[in-house]
């Protein structure tokens, strides 16, 4: 909700005022509207970008400037957001126009303004790129004030040409017009070029040799592509690996180069109309797909046996009911799609587990064993922006990866309002899927996705994310908060530089950061029942977590902020971080925590034959001394057990691997169906989820031949079943849904439908991603909430 302060009341002949703006402000034509406001109303004066968004001084009447304060709330651009408005009445200093000032690069207060995202191209844009009689006829970087690049060009703020990745590039007689005509959708659009002034194509071979530029590099491209080759595009936020959907062969040969042999690949294809031929639309996903946003939206596949419809190649998500795909969102984009006629794999243009690629050197480099040709410009990329994951859940969508078009939007925590505390919090995330965030004025800076933190580059792309952060604001963090496991590098970075900066170290836990997350964004305050259920988490007694039911009161005086109700029973995880990649060692920890090393005598189990005998005696002999297998109450973890025993996966080369086939084997069933359960009480009033008789039920419906797809079904019922147990155990009206197990559509829907129907009211994720992508967010509240109850 828009804040409006106004300082001073004013006198019965008011002749000025001053209007401070803040929120998305800067980058969506505001100033250009704030011009055409104002001289519509006869007033004079000036507006400006600042460092903490726009400054407005007007001249004239009191009605003429209630108006323009009346219109300015009401009338803004398409994409603005106004977060504060503040007005001072002034005294008359005679202005005689209204003009567009430069912008204030510095003052005493410091830098708050809101950086917009990337946004996709606009249907004016999209017109003039595909008009013969239109200058910028086929020009692959046409943009406006209402559409383009923003966050990916973006060095300093204010958001100004010279602050871009554009300065490099000056405008030609023709484009300065636009940029400085009133009545122009270009009128200081700061990325605006043509063909003579702008950004250019070229392509390039593997050695780097040019072997087209221009339009006639965008052909050839599309030529390449119709071959079967592999194409790196480099696009707004960074290169795309890029060929034919349909081939079978171009696809598999992409896996094997990437190293990437089983996780989907996400598809782009040229319009609406194609993509219904193979995917389940939505009014949401239509909406979502045609957005300023643009993401990644993972959709249903449509079983087609027609043969006039080109099927999608089966390696492009292998074993998966549901396909990501995406419409062009850049002009090049759009003429390389309206070129080809059918939907390409866009990827990421990366190495497996690196991140992605910027520059088009590294690029030649890291990307030269895959790909055939380059298909590159020569705009610079300020910093790495992958393509945003989404995914429709009770007709509203869920931000799974936030990234283009999303980041680095600032969250306002108006559930923080109570807290009082003036620190600037840097958040520096967990291991997987990084993300780091910056607490300001109760608002949460929440960067874009930066990848899992145990690669070099990807280490690199981190410490660069919080130095653009930090400096974009030009601020310092009075406190750092970082997750609590002492082996993640975040952490060990957040305790460098909390001794190098004097900055107040403070480790939240990681299933308390995933609850206060969900909280933020819903604009939920506590008490509420969090249930936090992913594949690993530090725990406080140095265990691994996962499957947590976490009470957090309203306030609380003392750290960690949360009581632990409830979790699942832990078992043992032989080989610990390798039982993540491998399913069948959680198969064999859990099946011998219910057995013990009668187990072992089951080796008609599925798990077992997925060992050699060699192998099953060193697990035993792990298992029976404990010897690197430490305990977990991962629900995570028993969703990839369960995947194991019942023959889904034994082996997984991406993660959460195992558990999508658990989803996908329940999907066809609908039943009420459920395993026993216990619940243990403890002498300290924890309850402990005993899944023994679930698992020894398993087991029978297994030696019973009993349909995977039905047990995976009644597994799904039963955890769900245990939660709206616990929830009505607890009594507490919210219950947050957190963690990277509710990325299952099954659980998080089912889970929903079962605590309305208890009752309850469900919250979930929307903007912030409920896997650890999250993390730093939560991390931030987590750590206002504890300098704010240390000071009362």
């Amino acid at each position: 909700m828009l804040q409006t302060t106004s300082r001073l009341t004013p006198d019965l002949n008011p002749k000025r005022i001053r209007v401070q703006v803040q929120g998305v402000v800067q980058g969506v034509g505001f100033r250009p509207f704030i011009y055409h406001l104002a001289t519509t109303l006869g007033l004079t004066g000036w507006v400006n970008n600042s460092p903490q968004g726009v400054s407005i001084e007007l001249e004239g009447q009191l009605t003429q400037l209630e108006a323009f304060l009346e219109q300015l709330q009401r009338d803004n651009p398409l994409h603005a957001n106004l977060q504060s408005l503040t007005v001072d009445w002034l005294t008359a200093i005679g202005y005689q126009q209204f003009e567009i000032r430069p912008s204030e690069t510095t003052n005493s207060i410091g830098k708050s303004a809101c950086i917009l995202p990337d946004l996709a191209t606009c249907p004016d844009c999209r017109r003039e790129l595909f008009d013969p009689a239109n200058r910028r006829y086929r020009y692959p970087f046409t943009n406006c004030t209402h559409c383009g690049p923003r966050f990916s060009i973006l060095r300093s703020l204010p958001y100004d040409r010279p602050n871009t990745t554009m300065h490099q590039f000056q405008m030609c007689p023709d484009c300065q017009l636009e940029y400085d005509n009133p009545g122009d959708r270009r009128f200081h659009a700061q990325p605006n070029a043509c063909p003579h002034c702008g950004p250019q194509l070229t392509l390039w071979n593997r050695n780097g040799d040019i072997l087209a530029t221009h339009d006639t590099a965008l052909l050839l491209t599309a030529d390449a592509i119709r071959q079967g080759k592999i194409i790196a595009l480099k696009g707004l936020g960074g290169f795309h690996l890029v060929v034919d959907a349909r081939n079978e062969i171009a696809v598999q040969a992409l896996r094997q180069h990437k190293h990437r042999p089983d996780k989907p690949l996400a598809v782009m294809y040229p319009d609406l109309e194609s993509l219904q031929q193979h995917c389940y639309l939505s009014t949401v996903a239509i909406q979502l797909l045609q957005s300023p946003e643009a993401p990644i939206v993972l959709l249903p596949q449509i079983a087609c046996d027609e043969p006039s419809v080109a099927a999608i190649a089966p390696s492009v998500a292998p074993g998966n009911p549901d396909l990501g795909v995406m419409l062009p969102y850049t002009p090049l984009h759009h003429l390389l799609l309206a070129e080809l006629g059918f939907p390409v794999v866009a990827t990421s243009g990366n190495l497996a587990n690196e991140p992605i690629c910027i520059d088009q050197q590294i690029a030649l480099q890291q990307l030269g064993s895959i790909a055939d040709l380059f298909l590159i410009h020569d705009r610079p990329i300020a910093r790495p922006v992958d393509d945003s994951i989404v995914r429709v859940i009770h007709d509203r969508p869920v931000v799974l990866r936030r990234a283009r078009g999303y980041a680095p939007l600032p969250l306002k925590v108006t559930v923080a309002k109570s807290l009082t505390s003036a620190a600037t919090i840097l958040a520096v995330g967990g291991q997987l899927k990084n993300t780091v965030a910056l607490g300001l004025n109760q608002q949460i800076f929440l960067s874009q996705h930066l990848g899992d933190l145990d690669h070099p580059a990807t280490i690199a792309r981190f410490q660069e994310a919080i130095a653009h952060l930090l400096g974009l604001y030009e601020t310092q963090p009075t406190a750092i908060a970082c997750d609590a496991h002492p082996d993640y590098y975040s952490h060990q970075f957040a305790a460098s530089l909390s001794q190098a900066t004097n900055a107040t170290l403070i480790p939240i836990q990681h299933h308390y950061a995933h609850v206060l997350s969900c909280l933020a964004d819903n604009q939920i305050d506590a008490p509420v029942l969090g249930v936090a259920w992913d594949g690993t988490g530090y725990g406080l007694d140095g265990t691994i977590w996962g499957g947590e039911w976490l009470y957090v009161p309203t306030n609380s005086t003392v750290a960690p902020g949360f009581e632990r109700i409830a979790h699942l029973r832990p078992f043992p995880l032989p080989g610990g971080d390798q039982a993540v990649k491998e399913p069948r060692r959680a198969a064999l920890g859990l099946l011998y925590e219910c057995l013990g090393s009668a187990i072992f005598d089951q080796l008609d189990l599925p798990p077992f034959a997925a060992f050699t005998p060699s192998e099953l005696k060193v697990l035993q002999s792990m298992l029976g001394q404990r010897l690197n297998t430490p305990m977990t109450s991962s629900m995570g973890r028993l969703f990839d057990a369960i995947a194991a025993i019942i023959h889904l996966c034994h082996q997984a080369s991406f993660e959460g691997q195992a558990a999508m086939q658990l989803e996908f084997a329940a999907q066809p069933i609908i039943t009420d169906r459920l395993y026993p359960y216990t619940w243990l009480a403890q002498p300290n009033s924890t309850l402990i989820l005993d899944w023994q008789p679930l698992v020894l039920a398993i087991i029978q419906d297994w030696f019973d031949r009993e349909s995977v797809s039905l047990i995976a079904a009644t597994f799904h019922n039963t955890v769900i079943d245990a939660l709206v147990t616990l929830a009505q155990h607890m009594q507490i009206d919210h219950i947050a849904l957190t963690g990277g197990c509710f990325q299952n559509s099954n659980l998080l829907k089912r889970s929903i439908d079962r605590l309305n129907r208890a009752g309850f009211s469900p919250i979930w994720h929307h903007h912030i991603p409920t896997n650890d992508g999250g993390i730093a967010a939560g991390q931030a509240l987590g750590a206002l909430r504890q300098l704010h109850y240390k000071t009362i």
